[in-house]
């Protein structure tokens, strides 16, 4: 028999991935004694593909789950070795923060920070099983491999990979949730049981290279910004600070070319993917090399990133030639890329496939529809991607300790926070292939920039006892002084004598008399850090402001119109979310709804007419119908 000193706890989370991670730390932060069971301590927060966070509306989640008090932001800004601001040639909605990182640092200081935060326990042990109340409807804890019973009122599964997890490579087929690592068994058949649906899907990653094997001199060089940004909006984590912090590592660039993708072919009938023995979907928007010169063959040539792993190491990750493809073809096809010629593998490529449980069986808190008190979050719910599965487990944290307490849970809208969007297309739609962000599915996108993350969210945060005072204040000083710009270039004018050469070689007109700054700034190509450079009245009156404050003025004035329009939609759609669907309404009985809306709205059981018109086959005529029938 086991001795444990400590068995009962407020919220057991199960896997120390990214959303297990971000899910522990919420729910310790405000209060719950949590218990983190992980297969394995030295692989907490390890980064299983490829080293980076953030990029296209990935950095505008990292961002998010920073200003709403996660750890995720800091961590990434410490282990960066590059920082590049994806997409600055287009809009302010566009623009994503994406950091390189060193891959163990980034594990390393992952794991300092949650044994530096109170109330978490650690136990290193698998989980076989969950503790179930007798009526099948209450989470009371779980059973670990060891045989330890652990209680607790709220669970928190974040499984990624591992639940009967299977590698594959060429013909060959290893049980495990990463390379090296074992699957997890027996949960997915117990859920089963009890009544979830599950479904397989595929994921993969590139062989890792020996960077000594490599002729650079052949690849193009992806520098890092000269201006260094950062994801966490608090003062102390800014990367490459200091005259003693190392350079930027750079990344370098390479392209397969026909005769890779011949060698690449030659592998196909021994392909799982093509032969069939992997059933589950792969991620759509990051396919294999064989799925990409397979379903783009046009393309004579695919581009190659060669990222380098870490300060100390000299491992490569070489994104963008994910495959599952026999080892032989793998290293035959890497030899004939430009700048491979003496290539040596530190291990192959493989694809992955694991059981996952279609979101449509959640709440938009992340707790389960069958089982009170049990949470999902991460890949288990069909999602890719570290940053997805961040903000998943973020907010199954805050809800689980909400819900234990009989607090309101915490819910984001769509158009409050890309993680609103995320979670809401999850619930409501579902997903049968990977599900990754992209700012294309977020309709209030000016809303939801990078930048302002922390004005959406942190108050908010701040409210729930997560973000610190400390994080409060910062916005509330970046909203005044943003003000304070705002109103300087409302009540004060640009001299001709002054900007006219200015404007003359920005190709924009000149001025004939004082103008207001408010109409200079409103034109394409002007800056207002170029303006403070030659204009000693901007300089003396703004100039000392943070420059945080200064782009937040700068384009909340240039794209004034284009928000206030995206708001009044925004409020628009509100007023739906706030129109209540009762827990106790038949459907069945409202005869005017279409077979098909009955049955989905039988099924999602949506929360208010918002919730219910995003679910997939129901249309406006069913929304007026609902309105109609609740007296709207």
């Amino acid at each position: 028999m086991f001795l444990i000193v400590k068995t009962d706890y407020d919220i057991i989370v199960v896997g120390a991935g990214h959303a297990g991670c971000e899910a522990a730390a919420a729910a310790a932060n405000m209060g719950s004694s949590v218990l983190l069971i992980t297969m394995n301590m030295q692989t907490i927060a390890q980064m299983s593909c490829n080293p980076a966070m953030g990029g296209i509306a990935k950095g505008q989640i990292v961002r998010e789950i920073d200003a709403l008090g996660g750890y995720s932001g800091i961590v990434s800004d410490k282990s960066a070795i590059q920082f590049r601001m994806l997409n600055r040639s287009k809009g302010p909605a566009m623009w994503s923060p994406r950091t390189q990182n060193d891959r163990m640092l980034f594990a390393c200081l992952w794991r300092d920070m949650l044994e530096q935060t109170k109330n978490i326990d650690f136990w290193q042990d698998t989980v076989r099983e969950l503790i179930i109340s007798g009526d099948g409807k209450k989470i009371e804890g779980v059973l670990t491999g060891m045989g330890i019973e652990f209680k607790s009122k709220a669970v928190v599964l974040t499984n990624g990979t591992f639940l009967n997890g299977l590698i594959h490579i060429g013909e060959k087929q290893i049980s495990g949730g990463r390379t090296g690592e074992s699957a997890s068994y027996g949960i997915t058949e117990q859920l089963v049981q009890i009544g979830f649906e599950t479904g397989r899907m595929k994921t993969g990653t590139p062989p890792r290279i020996d960077s000594r094997s490599l002729d650079y001199s052949k690849m193009e060089i992806q520098g890092g910004d000269d201006l260094v940004d950062k994801f966490s909006f608090l003062e102390n984590t800014t990367p490459f600070a200091g005259p003693n912090h190392k350079k930027q590592l750079p990344c370098h660039v390479t392209y397969t070319n026909q005769n890779v993708h011949e060698v690449l072919k030659t592998g196909f009938e021994k392909s799982p993917m093509f032969q069939g023995r992997i059933k589950g979907l792969g991620p759509r928007y990051c396919p294999s090399i064989e799925d990409k010169i397979t379903r783009f063959s046009e393309r004579e040539r695919h581009q190659l990133y060669v990222e380098p792993e870490g300060w100390n190491t000299v491992e490569i990750y070489l994104n963008g030639f994910s495959s599952s493809l026999p080892i032989d073809v793998q290293q035959k096809a890497l030899e004939l890329i430009p700048g491979f010629r003496n290539v040596k593998m530190f291990r192959p490529g493989y694809a992955i496939e694991y059981d996952y449980f279609p979101p449509t069986q959640l709440n938009l808190t992340l707790e389960t529809k069958l089982v009170e008190n049990l949470y999902f979050a991460g890949q288990i719910n069909g999602t890719t991607g570290y940053e997805e599965a961040a903000c998943q487990g973020l907010m199954a944290g805050i809800n689980a300790h909400l819900k234990i307490l009989d607090k309101n849970p915490f819910i984001l809208s769509r158009h409050e926070a890309y993680i609103g969007v995320l979670i809401d297309d999850l619930v409501n739609k579902g997903t049968d292939e990977p599900y990754r962000m992209f700012t294309s599915r977020a309709e209030y996108r000016l809303l939801l920039r990078q930048d302002n993350a922390d004005i959406r969210l942190t108050p908010v945060s701040y409210k729930l006892g997560l973000a610190s005072k400390e994080r409060l204040i910062n916005v509330e000083n970046k909203i005044n002084n943003s003000d304070k710009v705002i109103n300087y270039f409302k009540t004060n004018s640009a001299e001709p004598t002054v900007i006219n050469d200015f404007l003359i070689s920005k190709q924009s007109a000149p001025i004939n008399q004082k103008t207001r700054y408010i109409n200079i700034i409103s034109r394409p190509n002007i800056g207002i850090n170029e303006l403070i450079k030659i204009d000693i009245g901007l300089k003396n009156n703004i100039g000392k402001i943070e420059n945080e404050s200064i782009e937040q003025a700068e384009i909340l004035m240039k794209y004034e119109g284009y928000i206030e329009r995206e708001k009044l939609s925004a409020e628009k759609h509100e007023r739906l979310e706030q129109l209540l669907i009762p827990a106790s309404i038949d459907y069945k009985k409202i005869n005017s709804l279409s077979t098909e809306a009955v049955e989905k709205l039988i099924k999602h059981k949506p929360f208010t007419i918002g919730q219910a018109s995003r679910i997939s086959g129901i249309n406006p005529s069913d929304i007026s119908i609902l309105l109609i029938y609740l007296g709207r």
